[in-house]
C-alpha cells in the first residue's frame, strides 16, 4: 500500500499523520504547532469519516473498495475548466462538486480503499478545492440564489474536505478568506432569521471547521459559545418546546428534517469536542431524544408529518431519516449518562430489528454499521418494543397514538402551524396535509407512506382530511410554511393512554370551514365532523382513507373492509363512496383504494361519523358495525362528544361552553373523563386555545376548577375525583 511521505505529512498539518497512519511515534504525532487542534482534527476524522471497524472484514471491505473505485473515477475524470471541475457538473454545482471532492478525501483517509494515503489523490483533491474556490466560492463573489449554499452547504463540504487531506499555506489562507467573506463571525451575533435551530448548529460547525483549518482558538471558542441559544426550551418561534415539539421556519414541525440535522450536528460536536478545551457542556439536547424525536419514529422510519417539504424527495425517505436519527442517537449516547445511553441502545435496537422494509444496516456507512451491528449482536442489549400510549404535542398540532399492533398519527394546522410547507420547488401539492391528515400503520404496513406515496397519491384525497375540491395551483399559499389558519382551537386532552383531539379547520385558500374531532381508543379511532360549510361552488369531501393498495375491498351496510389492512364503520346511513385506481407520478405507478364521504356542493353545517379500525378482520369489522361500542353524545359546531361504556370513558371537545349528559364545561376546552370500577373517576382537561385563566368542569354533580390553563401551552391536566 502506498504511504504518504514525511514531507506530505508535515504539509497536511498532522491530519494525515493522525488519521491515515494512526500509529506514529509520539514525536511525530506532536509535529503540529498546536496539540489541541491536532487532536481535534484527528477526532474529526474518526467521527465523521469513520473508525471502529476492521476494514478487511465484510461488509466493510467491499464498501471501502467501492468507495476507492468511485474516488479513482472522480480523480481520473477531473478536468478543471473555467466553468466546471468535471464536464458533467457545470458551475456553480453547489452540491455535486463539493460532494465528489469529499468522497475523494474519504477514500484518501480511510483504510481499505486502495487509495489510502495516496499523495496523488490528495494533491488532486487539494487542487480541486482551490479550483472551486477560485471560480465559484471566491471572496467577493456575489452569493446569488439560496443563501444556504454559500453559508452552510459549500463551506461545510470544502472545509471538511480540506481538513481530511490538508492544504498548503496559500490554499488554506485563500479558503479561510473565502469562508470569512460569506460566513463572517457577525453571522452568529443574533439568534433570529436563518440563524436558528438546525441552521445555527450548521453555522457553528462551519465556524469551528474554519478554526480547525488555521488553529484559531478564538473562533473555536466563539463557535461553541454561539450554540447556547439552541439548547433552552422555547414558547414561541423556532426551537424545542416542553411538549416535545420542534419548530423550524416558524410554522413547521420539523423533527424529521431540520431536527435530524440539528441532532446529528450536535452529536458530532459533542463527540469531536469531548475532552478538548471547547467541550460542549449543555446537556438539554439529551432530553430531546426521547421527548421530541422518538415519538415520531416507528419501526425505524421517521413519520412524514414532521418532515416538512422534504416528504416527496424520494421513495423511502422516511426510512433514511429514521436511520439518520438512529445514527445521531447512538453517537450522542457516547456523551450521555449511562442510564440514558442504555435506554437509547435498546430503543435503536428495537427500531433496527423491526425495520424490514429498508434495514438500517443495509445502507449504513461503515462507522454507524459497526456501532449498530455491535448493539444488535449484543445479547445484553434487549430490543425495546414499540411503546404503547398517546403523545399529544399541541404546540405543533401533532398527535401520535400507539396501541399493541398499530399506530396512528395526526397532522393539523392552526394559527401557529401551517397547512403545509413548500419552497425551492418542493412539495407544491402538499396543500391539505394540515387538514386533519390521519396516518396509520398496522402490522406489515411499514411502507404505506414510503413507497412513492407522495408523487402518486391524489393530493385532494389525503386520508382523514376534510377538503374543498376547489382546484388549487401548485404552491398555493405563501411559501416556507406560512399557511396558518385563523383558529386557535387545535389540540386536545390525553391521559397518556387515550385522547380526544380536535381541530377548528379552515380550508387552504377556500371558504371551507369545519370542526373535526378524533377520539383515540384501544382498537379504534372515532372520527367526527360537524359544521362543515363552504361557498366555493364545489363539493366538499371527507376522506375516510386512501390506502396504497389493490387488495380486496368488501362492503356491507354501514361498513367497509380492506383485506390485510383494516376496517371502517360508517353508521347512520351515510353514503360511503369508494374508488380503485392506478396513479402515476414521479416515474412511479401505484394502486390506491379511496373511501370518502361527499358533503355536496357548498354544504351548510354538514357532518359525519366514522370509525377507523386498524388491522381489523372482515368479521370484526362487521361485528363492530352491528355494535359500534361507541355512543355519540353530540356532533355539532358547538360540541363534539362520545361515550364508550366498556372503558367508562367520556370524551368531549367543547368548541363553546356547554353541557352533554353529565358533563359541563364553562368555556371552550377538551375533556376526557375516565370512570374506574371501584376507584375514583379522573378528569383530564386542556385549553387548546391557550386563552383561559380559569376553567370549571362539572361531572355528575362534582365541580372541579382548573386555574392558569393558558400557561400550560395546551398541555393536559388530570384531577382525581375522590
Amino acid at each position: 500500500m502506498h504511504r504518504p511521505s514525511r514531507r506530505l505529512i508535515l504539509q497536511l498539518g498532522g491530519v494525515t499523520a493522525a488519521g491515515v497512519l494512526g500509529a506514529l511515534a509520539p514525536a511525530e504525532a506532536a509535529l503540529t504547532p498546536d496539540d489541541s487542534f491536532t487532536r481535534l482534527r484527528r477526532r474529526w476524522r474518526e467521527v465523521t469519516a469513520g473508525s471502529g471497524y476492521d476494514p478487511a472484514a465484510e461488509p466493510y471491505r467491499s464498501r471501502l473498495a467501492r468507495l476507492g473505485r468511485t474516488a479513482a473515477r472522480y480523480r481520473d475524470t477531473m478536468a478543471p475548466a473555467r466553468a466546471s471541475l468535471w464536464p458533467d457538473e457545470p458551475f456553480p454545482s453547489f452540491m455535486a462538486t463539493p460532494r465528489r471532492l469529499r468522497t475523494m478525501a474519504h477514500a484518501f483517509v480511510l483504510d481499505g480503499t486502495g487509495l489510502t494515503g495516496d499523495a496523488g489523490l490528495a494533491a488532486a483533491v487539494a487542487a480541486g478545492v482551490d479550483h472551486y474556490r477560485r471560480h465559484v466560492y471566491a471572496a467577493g463573489a456575489d452569493p446569488a440564489g439560496n443563501w444556504w449554499h454559500w453559508e452552510i452547504g459549500v463551506p461545510k463540504a470544502l472545509l471538511d474536505t480540506a481538513l481530511l487531506v490538508g492544504l498548503d499555506e496559500r490554499e488554506s489562507v485563500a479558503l479561510r478568506d473565502a469562508v470569512d467573506h460569506f460566513v463572517p463571525e457577525s453571522r452568529l451575533a443574533g439568534y433570529s432569521g436563518t440563524s436558528t435551530g438546525a441552521n445555527r448548529v450548521d453555522l457553528c460547525m462551519v465556524l469551528l471547521l474554519r478554526a480547525m483549518l488555521r488553529d484559531d482558538h478564538g473562533r473555536a471558542a466563539r463557535a461553541v459559545a454561539a450554540l447556547s441559544p439552541v439548547f433552552p426550551l422555547v414558547s414561541a418561534g423556532d426551537g424545542f418546546y416542553r411538549d416535545g415539539s420542534f419548530i423550524q421556519h416558524t410554522y413547521v414541525p420539523y423533527q424529521g428534517a431540520y431536527g435530524v440535522t440539528l441532532l446529528s450536528g450536535l452529536a458530532t460536536l459533542f463527540a469531536v469536542l469531548r475532552g478538548s478545551p471547547w467541550e460542549v457542556t449543555d446537556r438539554n439536547v439529551f432530553d430531546a431524544v426521547e421527548r421530541s424525536f422518538a415519538p415520531f419514529v416507528r419501526d425505524g422510519a421517521c413519520m412524514d408529518l414532521v418532515r416538512g417539504r422534504g416528504v416527496g424527495r424520494r421513495a423511502f425517505g422516511d426510512h433514511e431519516r429514521g436511520r439518520e436519527i438512529a445514527e445521531a442517537v447512538l453517537l450522542l449516547g457516547d456523551s450521555a449518562p449511562a442510564a440514558q445511553r442504555e435506554r437509547w441502545h435498546a430503543m435503536v435496537k428495537g427500531w433496527a430489528v423491526r425495520n424490514t422494509y429498508r434495514p438500517m444496516l443495509a445502507d449504513a456507512e461503515p462507522a454507524f454499521h459497526a456501532r449498530l451491528a455491535a448493539i444488535i449482536d449484543d445479547p445484553a442489549v434487549v430490543a425495546a418494543p414499540e411503546p404503547v400510549g398517546h403523545r399529544l404535542l399541541p404546540m405543533s398540532a401533532r398527535a401520535v397514538h400507539r396501541r399493541p399492533g398499530w399506530c396512528a398519527a395526526l397532522s393539523m394546522a392552526s394559527y401557529r402551524i401551517g397547512h403545509y410547507e413548500h419552497g425551492n420547488g418542493e412539495n407544491l401539492r402538499g396543500w391539505h396535509t394540515g387538514s386533519g391528515m390521519l396516518y396509520w400503520w398496522a402490522e406489515g404496513h411499514g411502507d404505506q407512506y414510503s413507497d412513492d406515496f407522495w408523487p402518486t397519491v391524489d393530493p385532494y384525497r389525503l386520508p382523514g382530511t376534510t377538503v374543498s375540491t376547489l382546484r388549487l395551483p401548485d404552491g398555493a399559499g405563501r411559501a416556507w410554511g406560512d399557511t396558518c389558519t385563523p383558529w386557535r382551537w387545535v389540540g386536545g386532552a390525553t391521559d397518556g393512554t387515550y385522547a380526544t383531539v380536535g381541530q377548528h379547520l379552515s380550508g387552504l385558500e377556500s371558504t371551507m370551514e369545519a370542526f373535526k374531532s378524533w377520539i383515540f381508543l384501544d382498537d379504534v379511532v372515532v372520527c367526527l365532523g360537524a359544521g362543515i360549510t363552504a361557498a366555493d361552488g364545489t363539493s366538499v369531501e371527507t376522506i375516510v382513507d386512501n390506502r396504497r393498495t389493490a387488495t380486496t375491498l368488501s362492503t356491507g351496510p354501514g361498513w367497509a373492509h380492506l383485506d390485510g389492512h383494516g376496517g371502517y364503520v360508517v353508521p347512520g346511513g351515510q353514503d360511503l363512496r369508494t374508488s380503485r385506481e392506478s396513479r402515476t407520478g414521479g416515474g412511479a405507478t401505484r394502486d390506491y383504494t379511496a373511501l370518502w364521504l361527499d358533503h355536496g356542493v357548498d354544504p351548510r353545517a354538514a357532518g359525519y361519523v366514522y370509525l377507523l379500525l386498524p388491522g381489523a378482520t372482515r368479521a370484526a369489522t362487521r361485528a363492530r358495525a352491528a355494535e359500534p361500542g361507541v355512543r355519540v353524545l353530540a356532533n355539532t359546531a358547538r360540541l363534539q362528544a362520545v361515550h364508550v361504556p366498556a372503558l367508562g370513558l367520556t370524551a368531549a371537545n367543547f368548541w363553546n361552553a356547554g353541557t352533554t349528559g353529565a358533563l359541563t364545561a364553562s368555556a371552550p376546552c377538551a375533556v376526557l373523563v375516565r370512570e374506574h370500577p371501584g376507584a375514583p373517576a379522573t378528569i383530564t382537561v386542556s385549553d387548546p386555545r391557550r386563552a383561559l385563566a380559569e376553567l370549571t368542569v362539572a361531572w355528575r354533580g362534582r365541580t372541579v376548577s382548573f386555574g392558569r390553563l393558558a400557561d400550560a401551552e395546551g398541555a393536559s391536566r388530570t384531577v382525581v375525583l375522590r
